[in-house]
């Protein structure tokens, strides 16, 4: 099938992608409940005992399924006119799969500098004193961040490619492994440029904090493709906006804010 003709037929999204959805979200929960999830915090990781490209391999396989849990939910729409698109080639689910790699790999990257950008920031905590006694501004500032971000022009360039998948499709599709995979990896970067303030204080609260997850999720889901998805993101940026300030007026409120974390 055709990118074309993939826009105007219906598609459903495979069911391998809707059961690694369900299963990461099941890994969440249980890391919740059972308590390890704070094992795979990267403030654990980063204080432990542990070697850093140990440390850090462990944070990204953490992180895959947060992309699984929070992000590919909200490309499904993308997915679903890729996956019919991609009945026309020899090798559909490897085009898939590609597809799914190459938005993986842009998640992974902005993982990986999060996380190196994270060891900076500890080293530069534990080199002063007063950011020592005073490391709530930092959460306050990430806060801050993304909620400023939610007014930028580039959040709103690349969300009118997120919510427009067909003619994202059209321009870009092409036949093959390579062309799927470089499909995702552009796919990916127009998702990253809308996302990345959000899923920075997903970093910033845990890999396993359900409540932050939850309500990420639901936002980026519902500003992608919801029908007032437009609407809800300045909403989102002064909800974010207050509770900075909240952390900046009341850092002993933080721990409430990140659900007791």
């Amino acid at each position: 099938m055709s990118a074309a003709a993939a826009t105007t037929t219906g598609a459903r999204v495979p069911p391998t992608v809707v059961g690694a959805i369900m299963a990461a979200w099941a890994l969440a929960v249980g890391a919740e409940i059972s308590g390890h999830g704070t094992a795979l915090h990267h403030d654990a990781l980063i204080e432990g005992k542990l070697p850093y490209a140990l440390a850090l391999v462990l944070f990204l396989v953490a992180w895959q399924a947060m992309i699984a849990a929070m992000m590919v939910p909200s490309t499904l729409p993308m997915l679903r006119l890729f996956a019919a698109a991609a009945t026309g080639q020899p090798r559909p689910r490897a085009a898939i799969a590609a597809f799914l790699a190459g938005y993986a790999l842009v998640w992974t990257a902005f993982g990986s500098l999060a996380f190196a950008g994270d060891t900076m920031v500890h080293a530069t905590v534990d080199r002063t004193p007063w950011l020592q006694q005073h490391d709530w501004l930092i959460a306050g500032g990430t806060l801050a961040l993304a909620g400023a971000f939610q007014f930028s022009g580039l959040k709103d360039r690349c969300l009118q490619v997120c919510r427009h998948p067909g003619a994202f499709l059209l321009r870009h599709y092409e036949r093959g492994l390579p062309g799927a995979l470089a499909l995702g990896r552009r796919h990916g970067l127009f998702c990253l440029g809308c996302c990345w303030a959000l899923m920075l204080l997903m970093f910033a609260a845990g890999v396993a904090n359900l409540w932050w997850m939850a309500g990420l999720t639901a936002l980026m889901v519902y500003e992608k493709t919801g029908a007032g998805g437009r609407r809800a993101v300045p909403v989102a940026g002064i909800a974010l906006l207050v509770c900075a300030a909240l952390v900046l007026a009341h850092p002993h409120g933080l721990p409430v804010l990140l659900g007791g974390s």
